[in-house]
């Protein structure tokens, strides 16, 4: 048995849940998990189906003879192969925490993603992410680099055959222009402070400022810095007896945990676009050991 998974976008109109449900039975498919979505406010709907079917009836096939009921209801829909790694491209500056993290996720199978390389603008981690067999890229940038440099990120975004980006605290600005070639293909993270405390030092910021609550969210990149759909955010409670070197270790293991979690989801297709905000799907009851994990 084949295991696969069906996105479905479209605007809400009754009988699309039945017509999706029909075509999967018709084609001997036993639905395994389903969640879905209509959201009142722009009438857009969402859902995903995690399937079973026998080895007869293949990702082309079964996408071909979905024509008629997605132009039935204007679906926008993709048939995946759940049993397929998504292959990842890991960006990373000087803060190693999220890379360290996702490497150990990835290791132990926690995070199943097929990590092509490891791209950054400096050599700190050259060799662990070597000694984990995974290529490793140095790519300089600077004001007067940045087209060349980018071109060579997309370079080996496309050699590699990446179908995401994964911003593990990279601490470069991308352009307009990649951000929009990758629209919906790139995961960032970042502390919660936003905007009250900008620039360098946040936590110690925070710190002098009393915060009780330190977070980290994770989102889509967008032109517009750090303000993409949100994909996944934590926190965890701090209290006055805590040093500013604390609130930056605590700060450290909720961004890795946001992240991991956010790949989790976008990687098993549970991330829809809803304009400047997400549906996020819970994880089905197969992936939940994996999905504490993260």
């Amino acid at each position: 048995m084949s295991k696969y998974a069906l996105t479905v976008t479209c605007q809400s109109k009754r009988g699309i849940v039945a017509a999706i449900a029909n075509y999967l039975a018709d084609n001997n498919c036993n639905i395994t998990d389903s969640a879905q979505f209509d959201d009142k406010e722009t009438g857009n709907f969402f859902m995903r189906v995690s399937f079973d079917c026998d080895d007869s009836k293949d990702l082309v096939a079964l996408t071909d003879g979905f024509t008629k009921p997605a132009e039935d209801f204007g679906m926008a829909y993709e048939f995946h192969d759940e049993t397929v790694k998504m292959k990842v491209v890991i960006m990373v500056s000087r803060f190693g925490h999220c890379l360290n993290d996702l490497l150990y996720r990835w290791r132990i199978g926690a995070l199943p993603i097929d990590i092509v390389a490891v791209i950054s603008n400096h050599m700190d981690y050259q060799k662990v992410v070597v000694n984990n067999d995974i290529p490793f890229h140095c790519i300089k940038v600077t004001k007067e680099n940045k087209p060349d440099a980018e071109a060579k990120i997309m370079s080996v975004v496309e050699e590699s055959g990446a179908e995401l980006i994964v911003l593990a605290r990279y601490m470069q600005i991308l352009s307009d222009q990649m951000c929009q070639k990758m629209s919906g293909k790139i995961i960032n993270i970042h502390h919660s402070f936003l905007p009250s405390f900008k620039g360098a030092n946040p936590y110690k910021q925070a710190f002098q400022r009393g915060v009780k609550l330190i977070g980290a969210t994770s989102h889509y990149v967008t032109a517009d810095l750090d303000e993409g759909p949100i994909i996944e955010q934590d926190i965890v409670r701090v209290t006055h007896a805590q040093s500013p070197e604390d609130y930056v270790s605590l700060g450290r293991d909720v961004e890795s945990q946001a992240l991991s979690r956010a790949i989790h989801a976008h990687i098993h297709r549970r991330v829809f676009l809803n304009g400047n905000k997400t549906v996020v799907f819970p994880a089905s009851p197969g992936s939940f050991a994996s999905e504490r994990m993260g």
